[in-house]
């Protein structure tokens, strides 16, 4: 996801908040004046998780050492509680009981994975004496901790494996991954500007529900707020962000030069807008008459918002603030997301036509995606260029955030594949859909499983990941599959 953004200043991505990540260790320390070689074997085995957890990613590792009993527990359990960690991995390096780990989960507030690696895939059953056995013996309190953990409303999740396993490994990066997608919630800032598209019920979303289901606040804005901006945007800046329009899109030979310098002067003005409100994300729409202002600058949008969203800042249409979080939710987990919809399906080749006008993720189309002058948008008013790519093919990932009937937020994911074929060359974001069974059949299910008119749409299989991220959320995940 990174070919278009390797060159321009103005397309580097924004600095994602990092994930923080605690890490205790422990085992029972009535054994080490049994077995003097024991503890100093665990603890080689918890420098190794440490080491391998922070070659995950973009995340920083409070270790707070190795815990032999309750005591020490609680001083570890304050320590990470004050670090703000998205994410306490306690780590059973052999037996331990309950009342040491017990504490780490309750105080801190912050999900708690637990993992039992033991030093290789089996022990040698011939030279092993009991104190090389316990160092294999980490899955024995997994079941306490579980019991423990549900008697004290604490959520329980583990990962069993062996030091280098790397199944183990790619099912701990997906709850780091997770944890990660939790934190962007709790912490992100969502710019919702403009009004509602008339009659389009789905998408009103009440404003609290966002930050008490997901965290974060979202902040309200006019589309004033963009236009004294757009206002002071200099003809030297046009020309400059004309240029880099000019380096990242094939130009069509419909695109007016003067609608693409309006798109230009908004996209800096839009730059302006979420640097000013340390926004995360923007959902916007404004319909506007007769051409007047307003009017002019929602048309303006396109090129602005999907440099945006390239850069990491996802921006959504029709004042879909619950897509432009799910398109969120997928870059941070590093699949791009491109703001989508149904279009058409086609019971000849299986596949389900997908996308949008507007707003798109430039990073992961398959080709240098294209700018189109439009004289009119459908079903809005206003005219301007707009982007049309396909999404790379490949493995892809549909994801929503729906709405139940008490107000909860459900995440709904589908995986399919994206394949070749005819596209329609009227300014969308075109692709393909393989989900391996009848177009019809699974438009239906999409339709019934609770999710919005609009989707993130990105590569890669990420139900995995994002089953996870729900859970660590505390919402229902729904995944389509026919």
């Amino acid at each position: 996801m990174t070919s278009l953004l390797e060159s321009p200043a103005a397309l580097r991505r924004v600095t994602p908040r990092r994930t923080t990540v605690g890490l205790v260790a422990g085992g029972l320390g009535a054994y080490w004046p049994q077995f003097p070689d024991l503890l100093p074997q665990l603890q080689r085995s918890a420098a190794r998780v440490s080491e391998r957890l922070r070659q995950v990613g973009d995340i920083d590792v409070v270790d707070v050492g190795f815990i032999s009993d309750a005591p020490e527990g609680a001083v570890a359990a304050e320590k990470l509680r004050s670090a703000g960690c998205d994410l306490i991995v306690g780590f059973l390096t052999t037996y331990m009981t309950a009342s040491m780990l017990l504490p780490v989960a309750q105080r801190s507030g912050a999900p708690v994975l637990l993992i039992n690696l033991q030093p290789t895939e089996k022990m040698d059953h011939e030279t092993f004496d009991t104190g090389a056995w316990l160092a294999y013996c980490g899955a024995c309190p997994l079941p306490e901790m579980a019991n423990a953990f549900e008697r004290a409303g604490v959520e329980f999740r583990s990962v069993s494996g062996y030091l280098e396993d790397e199944r183990a490994w790619a099912r701990i990066e997906r709850w780091v991954k997770a944890a990660g997608v939790r934190g962007a919630l709790r912490h992100g800032r969502h710019g919702l500007m403009g009004h509602l598209y008339p009659g389009m019920l789905d998408v009103s979303t009440d404003l609290t529900s966002v930050s008490t289901q997901l965290g974060g606040h979202v902040e309200v804005l006019e589309f004033d707020d963009l236009r004294v901006r757009v206002e002071d945007v200099t003809e030297a800046q046009v020309r400059e962000r004309v240029g880099l329009a000019e380096e990242v899109f094939e130009l069509d030979d419909t695109v007016n030069p003067d609608d693409l310098a309006w798109g230009a002067r908004v996209s800096v003005g839009l730059d302006r807008l979420v640097d000013d409100f340390a926004l995360d994300s923007l959902a916007y729409y404004h319909r506007g008459l007769n051409g007047e202002q307003h009017e002019k600058l929602g048309a303006g949008m396109i090129l602005g918002a999907s440099l945006l969203t390239a850069r990491g800042v996802p921006a959504a249409g029709e004042y879909e603030l619950r897509n432009s979080i799910a398109m969120l939710v997928m870059d941070r987990l590093g699949a791009g997301g491109s703001f989508t919809e149904l279009q058409a399906l086609n019971f000849v080749d299986d596949v389900v036509e997908m996308g949008h006008d507007g707003p798109a993720h430039l990073a992961i189309s398959s080709r240098k995606p294209l700018l189109r002058g439009l004289g009119v948008y459908h079903g809005k008013r206003g005219w301007g260029v707009s982007v049309e790519f396909d999404v790379k093919q490949g493995p892809v990932t549909t994801f929503g955030i729906g709405q139940r009937r008490d107000g909860r937020y459900v995440m709904v994911a589908s995986e399919g594949t994206v394949v070749p074929g005819p596209l329609l060359r009227i300014g969308n974001t075109t692709s393909r859909v393989d989900f391996g069974c009848d177009p019809g059949e699974w438009t239906d299910a999409w339709s019934a499983s609770g999710v919005d008119h609009h989707w993130a749409l990105g590569i890669g299989h990420r139900a995995a990941e994002l089953k996870a991220a729900a859970e660590l959320v505390g919402l229902e995940f729904v995944q389509v599959r026919v």
